[in-house]
């Protein structure tokens, strides 16, 4: 017999049954985030502790932005601090950065700008093939692979000076700047901390990348996990928010690496898959982004440099504005959103396999008329929030323009109870976050699983970063655990408790 009990017939997905103690509980939880239980009511009176690091050209972006636009007052209010720093291979953009850092003093605030050397090949292989020790003597419970030095072959440690790296070569140069030598980037780890840690109030770390970039998500998820579970012990909320390729971006592999990006998130973010890797490769691989990951897409419809202007100019007032009590407000609903009914709402939320969150913004000014929703954000059917709520610019009567896109967002998402408009935005726009995505709802996902399949076999080390220390290839299949993940370089046999097919979005 066939039981509809706590089937929503008319989406096609789960529900509690109706009349059930648990679907009273969710339908509070949905009652107390329309009351407005997650918001702050005297944001001018809130120390601001919204802490930056940028991570290659995209990251590096938008600290120059964040600093660029950090309005006069900022760090007014008593315990205030601000702590920037940006990260990248040469020194393209952190030029800008150190221009807009002289803002401000060193008493409420601590800029820097890190250029890593570009050794010569000689060096870096050297760092690489004592890499063993410095794993070592990180986590005393390493197990050695004799292969894990190998993972950069000779023709790989060569990159021209300005010219795109491969994520394998910025995992590299990052790790000798990391582990070897001087220790800068670790010195800089160690700084970076000491100032948000003296922060006299609440305070939150936001990691960003480009998620395509060679640079960036090459050195991004390895920085993230020495930060947070090594120089904080995971005692701070650190925010992980990756911005997507433009449609018109002209990636050196096709976006062949975004899969990789995107799986090696995954099994970060996935408390289930998560467990498959720190079962393996120790405590140090447990997810670093404890306040979540966002992603952040690049609309088409107008140029490169014009879309980015705009998404980092949202992005930073996502981080800014009222104090930085728009993030704070966030990353509370999200946390409810996500939270089991009968889970404490102060409880840190498990995202299981909707570990995305995905930031939109639009004109206050132009309806979304005729606009494909979806497509504008990259969705693939089928994705339904159960809360959006929707900023408009300051004041409690939403307009004509923020109705129809909350309008909109209800048609074409259908969440469980209508979008909910709420003031705070800066003037001129809306801004929404969608809530628990699974990479298999982003259309990038799908189109860089294919551009990885179709890349030879041999290119397919380059486009990866997490693991391969520990002498694992995440995205090709395991050759000691029949269906799994992680192939082992070389003969030492490491693996990873990952399902294949679960990593590949074959199945969720």
């Amino acid at each position: 017999m066939t039981v509809t009990a706590g089937i929503d017939l008319l989406r096609g997905r789960p529900t509690p049954a109706i009349g059930s103690t648990e679907a009273k509980l969710q339908q509070r939880k949905l009652d107390a985030l329309k009351r407005g239980v997650h918001r702050i009511a005297d944001a001018a009176a809130l120390p601001f502790g919204v802490h930056l690091i940028g991570v290659g050209g995209a990251g590096a972006r938008v600290v120059e932005q964040f600093l660029r636009d950090a309005p006069e007052g900022l760090l007014d209010v008593p315990g205030s601090r601000l702590t920037a720093l940006a990260v990248d291979i040469g020194e393209q953009d952190l030029g800008a950065v150190r221009a807009q850092g002289e803002r401000f003093g060193t008493g409420r605030a601590h800029v820097e700008a890190l250029s890593l050397a570009l050794p010569e090949e000689g060096l870096l292989q050297e760092s690489l093939s004592s890499y063993r020790s410095f794993l070592k003597l990180e986590y005393p419970m390493y197990h050695p692979n004799p292969d894990a030095g190998a993972w950069l072959p000779p023709q790989a440690a060569t990159a021209q000076p300005g010219a795109p790296l491969s994520r394998a070569l910025a995992k590299a140069i990052y790790g000798r700047a990391y582990y070897d030598g001087d220790r800068p980037m670790a010195a800089a780890l160690k700084r970076f901390a000491r100032s948000v840690e003296a922060t006299q109030g609440d305070a939150v770390v936001c990691l960003v990348f480009g998620l395509a970039g060679g640079t960036g998500s090459g050195i991004a998820l390895d920085l993230a996990r020495h930060l947070s579970n090594g120089v904080f012990g995971r005692r701070m909320l650190i925010t992980g928010i990756g911005i997507a390729p433009h449609a018109d971006e002209a990636l050196a592999d096709a976006g062949a690496s975004l899969f990789p990006v995107l799986a090696e998130l995954d099994v970060l973010c996935d408390e289930e898959k998560n467990r498959g890797i720190t079962l393996s490769c120790g405590d140090l691989y447990k997810n670093p982004f404890t306040a979540g990951f966002v992603v952040v897409p690049q609309p088409s419809g107008a140029d490169v440099a014009s879309t980015r202007t705009v998404v980092n100019t949202e992005l930073v007032s996502l981080l800014q504005h009222r104090r930085g009590a728009n993030l704070w407000e966030a990353l509370r609903l999200l946390n409810w959103v996500a939270a089991p009914s009968t889970q404490h709402s102060a409880a840190r939320t498990p995202w299981g396999a909707r570990w995305i969150h995905l930031f939109g913004c639009g004109s206050a000014h132009q309806a979304p008329v005729g606009v494909d929703v979806p497509a504008a954000l990259g969705l693939l059917p089928g994705y339904a929030p159960e809360f959006i709520e929707l900023r408009q610019a300051d004041g409690d009567n939403p307009g004509a323009t923020a109705r129809a896109w909350a309008s909109a967002l209800d048609t074409a998402l259908l969440p469980e109870v209508p979008t909910h408009l709420v003031p705070g935005a800066p003037s001129g726009t809306v801004q929404f976050l969608l809530p628990r995505l699974a990479k298999t709802d982003l259309a990038l996902f799908v189109r860089a699983r294919d551009a990885y399949d179709a890349l030879p076999v041999a290119e397919r080390l380059a486009v990866h970063s997490l693991l391969l220390e520990q002498g694992v290839l995440l995205c090709e299949p395991s050759r000691r655990l029949e269906g799994m993940a992680g192939a082992s370089l070389g003969d030492g046999g490491h693996w990873v408790a990952v399902p294949l097919d679960a990593l590949r979005g074959e199945t969720v």
